[in-house]
Formats: C-alpha cells, structure tokens, sequence
C-alpha cells in the first residue's frame, strides 16, 4: 500500500503532499460522516488506500463529489440553520483546493473582512468595532437573508474568473457548487443556480470572494469616509450621523438586490450608539448584537473614578442564555452518585472556552453568568447531601469550604473572589 502512495506522473498538478496536509488539517477540525455515512475512524482503517484514491482521481480530472447530507440545527435565537456535510473523501478534495487558493485570495481581501481568514478572529472584528463606535454615533446592523442558500454561481463565478486561471481549479468548484443535496429522507435536492453548503469545507473561501466583491469593494469605493466590519456575512457598517445611515442602508439593500441577495426585513436595523456626549434620538434601538456580544450604552469611569455613559459590549443575552440552556441538559444537579470533581471535569474546557471568549475584554462581565453556575452546584450539594436538603444556605457555606481547600477546582472560582 505504502508504494501506491509515492508515485506522481498526472496532468492535473495536485501532488500527494497536497493531499495528504489537506487530510490533516480535515483531521483536525473532526466533524461527522457524510451521506455515505464513513467516519474519520472508518476513513482511517484504509488511510493510504484512501487518500492515494482522492489523489489519483483529482490529478486526472475523474474526481466528483458525491450528494452533500443535509443537516438541520436550531438557531441560537430561534429557528433552524441548514448545513450541507460533505462526505470526509469530499471534505479533504475541498480541502486540497482551499489550500491551493487560499493564499491568493487573501492578497485581494479586504483588511475589514475577519471571518475565516487565516491570522484574523472574531476577538478582532469585535475590537475593530468597539473602536468605532467611539468615533461613530451610528451603526447600520444587517443581516443578509440565508446568505449561504443564496450565492448566486453566475456572479461568483465571475469572481473566480478574475482570480483563478487554472481550468481543473474551477472545474471542481463548479462540480461542488452544482453537487445536489440529500435530506434525511433520502430525497436529492438539485442546485438551481444558487447556494454554497454551510459546512462545506471550501465554502467560506468562496462566500468571502462573493462579498469581496458584492460588499467590500463596492462599500469602499461609495464610501470611503466610512468604516465597515465583515465577519462573514455578519456585516456591521458604521455612520456619523441619521441621514447618512438611511442613505448608506437603502444603497446597500438596492446593491444586494442587483447582486441577488436580500436583506432581512425584521433583524436589519438602524441603531444610535447613545453616549454621555451625543444627542438623544428615541425613534432608534440603542444596542446591537455582533459575533455573540452585545453593543449598548454602558457606565464607564474616567481614571480619576468620575461615572459617565460610555459605549461598549459584553456577552449577549442570547449567548447566556444558550450556555446556561447547554448546563440545564447537564443535568448534573440531579445526579447524586456523582462527587463533585466529575462536575468540574465535565464543565472544565467548556467554562475555559467561555471565559477566553466572552471574557476576552471584561472578565467581571461573566459574574451574573457564572452565578448561574454557581447555583446549580448548590442544588447538587442539596441532592446529595441530605443534611442540605432544605438549605440553600448550608450548601452554599459548603461549597465555600471547597473552595478554600481547592481553589483551583472550578475555572471560574479563579476569576472571580466571590460569585
């Protein structure tokens, strides 16, 4: 098998070394099995049989992927999100050509484009943002209606055009962009000219290329005294005044049109950023949420400790909400048996995660968040101990104990002295 795996002589110049990097950065993302339903474990038993396969098929132009699975997940705020899985043979093909394209997009791509781009983060759009509302007293908040569902291949094509010269690049892009959709039914959806998988692997690469153009450019050139913030197709574009905001949201929505997208109706919105030095406007919202934060007015201090209303962000209420939904489905306040290193076990990465992202700017933020937490421990100890189980009081004094004698136990006992 090993022999299979070192000779090149193909038209196509994909060599082994792509595929075999592509099969490792797939490996490391993880992610479920496709409509042929093949594991990574699965996919791993024949490693080199498998991968010799993908190379010898796209370095001689016979490569095409197989139906996409769909695969429907509730929406945070409401509502389902559809994602398109490749099959892992298809994810690692995409992969290869990601990786081939990738470092030429990103010499074209905008510095207010953050999302899925290589040494950017959500943590920097976020900064990027809170800087401008200093600057800015007004924010247009859009949300582009199922964006992913909506790429137009036409247009997009044409962007590839510009940028890819390569006719066997293209030909795969074309063959995942019209590879039909498989539903949980078994029913195959075809393409209609429109829709880039959620969950595709090339699929980001493809949907920034598509707003580079529709957005990005088009936003920089009309206006160039403005500043804008792209994480994907969360896009938040910044104002200096009423007028100017209605101007910009009604040229944007005309400008999508043109290019085959809408806006939401309902979730895109005009927001006055209020602060101590602004004028009121009560016709407009005061907050907006971005990348699982909320931006409104907030109290703040000067250095010498004098209040004033500034404006900032911390978590979201949505993001509470689902985090605190996901410790509910613990449902480790009812387990008994248990001792109360397995409930710092089971929540250690998950409370380390939640700290380093929305605490990235205010930790003290997570206080009323994590108090959450806190009182489900307590309801533990009550089920436990049955010397507790009529006193919140008792079981909170004994998880103070613990925590004097391990301090370290929880992540989120070290951030905070009391929660």
């Amino acid at each position: 098998m090993t022999n299979l795996f070192t000779t090149e002589s193909k038209q196509i110049p994909i060599t082994k070394k792509m595929v075999k990097e592509a099969y490792r950065k797939v490996n490391s993302n993880k992610g479920s099995a496709g409509v042929d339903e093949e594991s990574l474990e699965k996919f791993q038993e024949n490693l080199l049989g498998n991968l010799y396969k993908i190379w010898n098929r796209m370095s001689s132009g016979s490569y095409f992927p197989q139906p996409v699975k769909e695969v429907v997940i509730p929406k945070a705020g409401g509502g389902e999100r559809k994602l398109g899985i490749p099959t892992i043979s298809d994810r690692i093909a995409q992969e290869v050509v990601k990786t081939y394209l990738e470092p030429r997009m990103e010499a074209i791509f905008s510095d207010n484009s953050y999302g899925y781009r290589a040494n950017r983060s959500a943590h920097n759009a976020l900064e990027k943002v809170r800087k401008n509302v200093r600057r800015y007293s007004w924010v247009v908040d859009m949300d582009i209606k199922t964006f992913f569902d909506e790429v137009n291949h036409e247009l997009l094509l044409k962007a590839i055009d510009k940028h890819v010269p390569e006719k066997w690049a293209k030909m795969y892009i074309v063959r995942w962009l019209e590879c039909p959709i498989q539903t949980s039914k078994g029913e195959l959806i075809q393409k209609k000219g429109e829709g880039t998988p959620q969950g595709g692997v090339i699929s980001p690469l493809l949907a920034n290329l598509f707003l580079h153009y529709v957005l990005d450019k088009w936003l920089e050139k009309e206006y160039p005294q403005l500043s804008f913030v792209r994480y994907a197709d969360d896009v938040i574009v910044h104002c200096y005044s009423e007028s100017q905001s209605l101007e910009v949201l009604n040229a944007i929505k005309n400008r999508l049109e043109k290019c085959k997208l809408r806006l939401s109706e309902q979730k895109t919105k005009i927001v006055h950023c209020q602060a101590y030095n602004r004028t009121r406007h009560k016709n407009y919202p005061k907050k907006f949420d971005f990348l699982g934060f909320t931006f409104k007015p907030r109290p703040k201090a000067t250095k010498e400790g004098r209040m004033f209303l500034g404006y900032d962000c911390e978590i979201s209420q949505k993001s509470q909400t689902r985090i605190i939904q996901k410790w509910k489905d613990l449902k480790f306040h009812k387990q008994s048996n248990i001792v109360i290193q397995d409930i710092a076990n089971k929540l250690h990465l998950q409370t380390i995660g939640i700290a380093r992202y929305y605490g990235y700017f205010k930790v003290w933020t997570l206080q009323r968040l994590f108090r959450n937490l806190e009182n489900r421990l307590a309801k533990w100890v009550r089920n436990k101990y049955k010397a507790m189980k009529s006193s919140y009081s008792k079981a909170y004094k004994w998880l103070k104990s613990i925590r004097i004698s391990y301090p370290t136990l929880f992540y989120h006992w070290q951030l905070f002295k009391t929660v």
